[in-house]
């Protein structure tokens, strides 16, 4: 009988110039996105210029950590070794108010697609990774 290994650590994302504050926000469990003061648009991956309207007048904004689901799926199979161990896991793009969008992970709820559902209210939370980082992820509001 083979004894599997331990499956690896997940790499953690690498912080970029644009997103440096996004990531230390995130390490003290705040949720900060993009907001464009032109057209109104909140937006994410972190970035100065609006996808919208390509303004530079941009800021970053606070927000409550609150989002919708607005598609997700179950894996039941590991697309890598570092994830074998996390099967069923629920990837997810959630919605934010002011439209900003986000793939992340659903946790804390059953991996069961009468559980979950497109439009149910979800919070972040965050899973320290290691020194520098802090992943967001949401889990259904109760």
């Amino acid at each position: 009988m083979t004894q599997q290994s331990p499956a690896p650590s997940i790499t953690p994302p690498v912080p970029q110039p644009e997103s440096d504050f996004y990531w230390e926000k995130c390490k003290e469990h705040e949720f900060w996105l993009r907001h464009c003061k032109e057209c109104d648009q909140t937006y994410f991956y972190p970035r100065d210029i609006c996808p919208g309207c390509f303004s530079r007048n941009t800021e970053w904004i606070k927000t409550n950590g609150r989002a919708v689901v607005h598609t997700f799926c179950i894996v039941h199979r590991a697309p890598v070794p570092s994830f074998r161990d996390k099967v069923p896991y629920v990837p997810a793009i959630v919605e934010f108010e002011g439209g900003a969008r986000m793939a992340t992970n659903l946790v804390e709820v059953e991996a069961d697609p009468s559980v979950i559902k497109c439009g149910m209210e979800v919070e972040v939370v965050f899973e320290d990774l290691d020194e520098k980082i802090s992943l967001p992820q949401f889990r259904p509001i109760s």
